[in-house]
Formats: structure tokens, C-alpha cells, sequence
């Protein structure tokens, strides 16, 4: 059986990453772009340069494929591996690039380039339109795909059905929950996810599979907030 490639962290939440993030749990683009310039070779940022400005110079769509989506396609071969999907996001924004065009490169992408789209949603769409990019990616078994599929942007926008069951597709595939954002507000009291994190449970038991330890800790999110100092006392006597 072929194990799922090891999930990456995504590129605004390296564990070497020492800039700061906002409140929706995103990486400025401003400590993305310090990130990749502090750790990139001359030659990789010189081309990092040439494609953000190339991109920003020539938004938008020119002929069978624009500038900046053939930067998209090359950045993994200029900046490697590890740095590619942040590279992608600062094109893809210096690009303006609107959801017809991420779904566009979405759908023409590689696996690779299709998870930079996916994180470069928080930084270019404001509203629920690209939902569809994230529904598809929860869609796949690919780990990576579906461990950037529940950054920021769906944290927003994904609503509590479709919410939980991401949560439980991480769980199933074997993403590590650090990857969904914004987990504690969401997951807090919320009856229906307990409910189905403890069917799961269940099931993996009566199938003689572990329980993912990950399990337990999204289901003692769950947990009511607890109950103001002296609430348990509703009768007592008014002076």
C-alpha cells in the first residue's frame, strides 16, 4: 500500500518562520517576502525579484497563458522545494490574481501549484467565491492538498457542515489537526462535531484501529466553556 506524502507545514507557518501572523492565523506577504529573502540563494531571490515584478507589471490574463503563470510553473525548479509554495503565493498576488484566474491555475496546476493557490487564498479573496477550490481539495487523498485546504480561507468561510467534516478528513488521512486554523474557536462547544469525532472513535474501535491521538484533542475542544463563578446557585435567595 502507498503511504500519502508527509505533510508539509504551509509557507506562512514554518516552524523557522519568526515573523509574526495576524489575527486570522496568515503570514503578513511583507514577513513572507523577509522569510524567503533571508534564506534564498542570489540567484533564486534575483529570479523571485524578476517574477514579482514581471507579475505585477503584466496582471491579469495575455494570450493562450500569461508571464506570471509560467513563473508559477518554473518556481519550484528556481527556488526548491521548500520554498516554492511561498514563492507562488507572492507571484500569485503580485498578479492580482482574481478567482476566475486561481481556479484557472488550479485547475491546470500541478498537485504542488494547486496547494500554493490554496494558500494564497486568505492574501486575494475576501469572500466565499473560490469555496469550490477548497471543496475539491478536501475531495482528494492527497495530504498536502488537503492539509492547505483548511488554512485561513476556510477557517471563514467554509460553513459548520462542511467545516467538520474537513476536520474529520484530517483525521482520517492522517493530517495533523495544527494545520486547521482557527480550530479552538471553531471546535468550542460545538455539539455536532463531538458527536461525530466520537462515531469515528467508535468506529476505529470496533475495527481494531488505533484512535488518532489528535481525536482527543479536538474533542476536548468541544467541551462547553465552563460556567461563570456562582452560576451554580441559580435559586438562591434575591436580599
Amino acid at each position: 500500500m502507498k503511504h500519502p506524502d508527509a505533510v508539509p507545514a504551509p509557507p506562512a507557518a514554518r516552524s523557522d518562520d519568526p515573523s509574526g501572523t495576524g489575527a486570522e492565523g496568515r503570514t503578513s506577504l511583507a514577513a513572507l517576502r523577509a522569510h524567503l529573502d533571508s534564506r534564498l540563494p542570489g540567484a533564486a531571490r534575483a529570479w523571485l525579484d524578476q517574477a514579482v515584478a514581471e507579475a505585477a507589471a503584466h496582471p491579469g490574463t495575455h494570450g493562450p497563458i500569461s508571464v506570471w503563470e509560467l513563473r508559477i510553473a518554473e518556481a519550484g525548479r528556481r527556488c526548491g522545494d521548500e520554498y516554492a509554495d511561498a514563492a507562488r503565493v507572492l507571484v500569485l498576488h503580485a498578479a492580482g490574481a482574481d478567482p476566475a484566474a486561481l481556479g484557472r491555475v488550479y485547475r491546470q496546476g500541478t498537485a504542488a501549484e494547486r496547494r500554493a493557490v490554496l494558500h494564497a487564498l486568505p492574501h486575494l479573496v475576501s469572500g466565499p467565491d473560490a469555496l469550490p477550490l477548497i471543496e475539491d481539495a478536501l475531495r482528494t487523498n492527497d495530504t498536502r492538498l488537503v492539509a492547505a485546504a483548511v488554512g485561513p480561507y476556510a477557517a471563514l468561510h467554509l460553513d459548520p457542515h462542511n467545516w467538520r467534516h474537513a476536520v474529520l478528513k484530517c483525521l482520517f488521512t492522517g493530517v495533523p489537526v495544527d494545520h486547521v486554523a482557527d480550530l479552538e474557536r471553531r471546535a468550542r462547544a460545538d455539539a455536532e462535531l463531538a458527536r461525530m469525532l466520537g462515531d469515528f472513535a467508535a468506529e476505529r474501535t470496533a475495527a481494531g484501529r488505533p484512535v488518532p491521538e489528535d481525536l482527543h484533542r479536538v474533542l476536548a475542544l468541544t467541551d462547553p466553556a465552563p460556567a461563570p463563578h456562582g452560576s451554580d446557585t441559580p435559586h438562591a435567595k434575591e436580599s
